[in-house]
């Protein structure tokens, strides 16, 4: 391989292009923890300066959503303030209009009618401190709206700048379909790791015909495939993962033998288990962005540096090979 060739291996490594021409960092940063699902609020400051710090790692793409809190974008725009527009790529979503309590469990409340996406939008703009989205998500599909009349109204919004691009997020193959027919989809956004592997069976095939690219959330499992939990870790009040089917013990112990696996390659690439889930995850596909979230900076650095860590043909085909042989379980709610 020429040096040529080895510079621009190491460039596609590091950068992505989703669907439409949409160029970010090859591993993203997911801000949903810094305000929602994982316990209190972390500290502003501190968030501040490890998004800004993720900027000068290389990271360039930034997924928030009003759901996740009102502060959530309030911070995320605040922290990109200091960069120019066009350097950072900011992802939030529409759809979620609120939650309410309904037997005792939060239940989210759907809104995807034109009048109301175009008011959610300037919600989003005034709180980010920008003139327009760089990519905006449909983050649950509302039944009481068809798909062409919501691809209908991101085309009006990109025809006036307002948004850049669209995905959708957890919606039907069908509706991805129907609503990229109206106005094309740059990515669809759904969870996918080495513990939920359900997006290989349908979603990547229709992504390739469609050219749209995949972000991934919960790419290590919610912090699972990190291998730094066990069945007797505690976690802080009001972290999902309390409650959650993926950390019930049993669960946990059925996947500790993917957890031996991926510990048993990272220990031979001199890598941390992290990094070599994140690296299998972005040499799946070229058009697969995983974005991890964190509010620790030596885990953003941890996360990425898998960026770095190269795993050759031989190495993916040995690592999917394996992980086809374990009997994964693969609950996660």
């Amino acid at each position: 391989m020429t040096w040529v060739e080895q510079k621009t291996r190491k460039k596609m490594r590091k950068t992505r292009i989703l669907g439409q021409g949409l160029e970010v960092s090859a591993i993203g940063l997911g801000c949903m923890g810094m305000d929602h699902a994982y316990g209190a609020p972390a500290d502003r400051e501190e968030m501040i300066k490890l998004i800004r710090h993720a900027v000068t790692l290389g990271c360039n793409f930034f997924d928030t959503a009003v759901v996740y809190g009102e502060a959530n974008e309030v911070l995320l725009g605040k922290a990109l303030e200091i960069f120019p527009r066009d350097e950072v790529i900011i992802a939030t979503k529409f759809g979620i209009y609120g939650q309410e309590i309904v037997d005792g469990k939060p239940q989210n409340i759907l809104n995807s009618k034109p009048d109301s996406i175009r008011e959610q939008l300037e919600g989003s703009l005034k709180r980010l401190g920008v003139d327009y989205i760089d990519l905006y998500y449909q983050h649950r599909v509302d039944p009481e709206v068809e798909p062409e009349i919501v691809a209908s109204v991101m085309k009006e919004l990109i025809a006036k700048g307002k948004i850049k691009h669209w995905g959708l997020s957890n919606a039907p193959l069908d509706y991805l379909k129907r609503a990229h027919a109206v106005c094309p989809v740059t990515c669809i956004e759904n969870q996918y790791s080495m513990v939920f592997r359900q997006p290989e069976k349908e979603v990547f095939k229709v992504c390739e015909e469609l050219n749209v690219g995949f972000v991934a959330y919960s790419p290590l499992g919610n912090g699972f495939l990190s291998g730094k939990y066990t069945p007797a870790t505690k976690y802080a009040e009001g972290d999902f993962r309390n409650n959650m089917g993926r950390f019930n013990p049993e669960v946990m112990k059925r996947n500790q033998a993917l957890l031996d696996l991926v510990q048993e390659i990272a220990e031979r690439k001199n890598a941390t288990s992290a990094q070599i889930v994140l690296a299998w995850e972005i040499n799946q596909k070229d058009w697969i962005v995983p974005i991890p979230g964190t509010t620790k900076i030596h885990r953003l650095e941890e996360n990425l540096g898998a960026m770095e860590v190269e795993l050759t043909e031989q190495e993916m085909a040995a690592i999917n090979q394996a992980l086809d042989n374990l009997d994964i379980d693969e609950t996660h709610f």
